[in-house]
């Protein structure tokens, strides 16, 4: 004899989206769902009286319960937008930010596009900085250095993903993979948070890689790294870019000025906050 239970139709896609609706953002419910039934989120709109089997349905509860705990959509999805790309991403990584896309930016506006350029991007996480001027600047070199083997192998991956022949990887703590060789543009996004700070106890940050964000007592120690040996690394008039917090343009100006760089100026993201602060090696 067949039960009740067992006759009853599979939920839909809208009554599953209403109640995920209800614990988390409806967006990233949305991504959770088409990712769980290995579809697109514009599929889920055309489609929503689709009934959802078993185990789609597992999948997603799965999901939900991780985003729920406060996991990042990123790692639960295994991947990010970034510049014009979907990377790959790990919580061996730090998810790829939208502002860091003003880095890419302004360190295209220097890098013209008919020049064949050695480009440093230090502590590369996913590669997202690195595969965005390589692809923009095909004629160009690029060196990608992360301490993270594991992210390496992420970035590494998303190179052959995007078909980027021009990037290097290299394993190494900043300029300890580079000895010796000299670049006409270095990018980085380095950790620049506080270690005390308690935002690394909240939201997405809880399971971001703590050494990809935080940076000595006041986040600016990798940042001392960088403007003290990266003018040994770069030619005569190349341009170092720095990523920072919103309120350490003026702490990183008087480092990179101590250091000896010249035409130092801090840049504002989209939301016309102090976000990368820029210096020229002296030519």
């Amino acid at each position: 004899m067949t039960s009740h239970a067992d006759s009853d139709p599979a939920p839909r896609v809208d009554a599953l989206l209403r109640a995920a609706r209800a614990r988390i953002e409806p967006a990233e419910a949305e991504l959770l769902l088409a990712h769980a039934l290995g579809r697109s989120r514009s599929w889920l709109f055309a489609h929503d009286d689709h009934a959802v089997e078993a185990e789609a349905r597992a999948r997603f509860a799965e999901l939900l319960e991780r985003r729920a705990a406060g996991e990042p959509v990123a790692y639960l999805l295994g991947r990010r937008g970034f510049w014009r790309f979907d990377l790959r991403v790990s919580p061996a990584t730090l998810i790829p930010r939208p502002e860091t896309e003003r880095l890419v930016e302004l360190a295209l506006e220097r890098l013209p596009a008919q020049d064949a350029p050695r480009i440093a991007d230090l502590g590369t996480g996913s590669g997202a900085i690195a595969l965005a001027l390589a692809a923009e600047r095909p004629r160009a070199r690029v060196l990608a250095v992360d301490l993270s083997a594991d992210a390496l192998d992420i970035a590494r991956a998303n190179a052959a993903e995007l078909g980027l022949g021009n990037v290097e990887f290299r394993l190494g703590d900043w300029f300890a993979p580079l000895r010796g060789e000299r670049f006409d543009l270095i990018a980085s996004n380095p950790p620049y948070i506080e270690a005390d700070d308690p935002h690394l106890a909240q939201g997405d940050l809880r399971f971001e890689p703590t050494s990809a964000l935080a940076s000595g007592a006041d986040g600016l120690d990798a940042i001392r790294v960088i403007a003290r040996e990266g003018l040994e690394h770069l030619n005569p008039g190349g341009w170092l870019l720095i990523e920072h917090g919103w309120e350490q343009g003026e702490a990183v100006r008087a480092l990179l000025r101590a250091a000896g760089w010249v035409e130092v100026a801090t840049e504002l993201d989209w939301e016309q906050r102090d976000r990368v602060t820029l210096g020229r090696s002296p030519g």
